[in-house]
């Protein structure tokens, strides 16, 4: 297998302004969470999917969205971009999905402003009534590195500073 990527956690600093943002707790509340953050990884050898961990518990009930902010950023090799999906189980059991569909975490995003910060936002979109509850530490998204490629005339020469939505800016 190639090694292309390497996880780290946000610093703390980042972590609780981007906690404190979407939850409104206080910043010793924040600070508590930031160290259930959890490195993703795989399960076992055939594993291609790197499990990403709950910093804290949270339920939805059907149609309800949640955006965690995980605390974790990836160092990716040019070339590679990193997906990231619901854990399969999450899916079938209670069709959570991905409010994007897929996650595109970019090799450049690390670099972004926010540190490379990796968002989730997700929605159980379950049809027969069933409430969702993820325990802290629980795995609940995977995220899988594949390869891409770029067209001949490729002349993308822009720089990022973002994150969500500023390649298109």
């Amino acid at each position: 297998m190639q090694k292309i990527a390497k996880f780290h956690k946000v610093s703390e600093k980042q972590f609780i302004a981007d906690w404190r943002s979407v939850t409104r707790c206080s910043e010793e509340d924040a600070k508590r969470v930031y160290q259930n953050v959890r490195l993703p990884r795989r399960a076992t050898v055939g594993s291609a999917g790197y499990d990403f961990f709950a910093p804290e518990s949270f339920s939805l009930i059907p149609h309800e969205t949640i955006l965690i902010p995980t605390g974790i950023r990836a160092e990716i090799a040019d070339g590679w971009v990193l997906q990231l999906f619901p854990r399969s189980g999450l899916g079938f059991k209670y069709c959570l999905q991905m409010d994007n569909t897929v996650g595109i975490i970019d090799s450049d995003y690390c670099q972004a402003e926010n540190e490379g910060h990796i968002f989730v936002k997700m929605t159980n979109w379950n049809r027969q009534g069933h409430n969702l509850t993820v325990g802290v530490g629980d795995a609940f998204v995977q995220g899988i590195f594949l390869p891409f490629g770029i067209t001949e005339d490729d002349d993308a020469d822009g720089q990022r500073t973002g994150g969500l939505g500023s390649t298109s800016k």
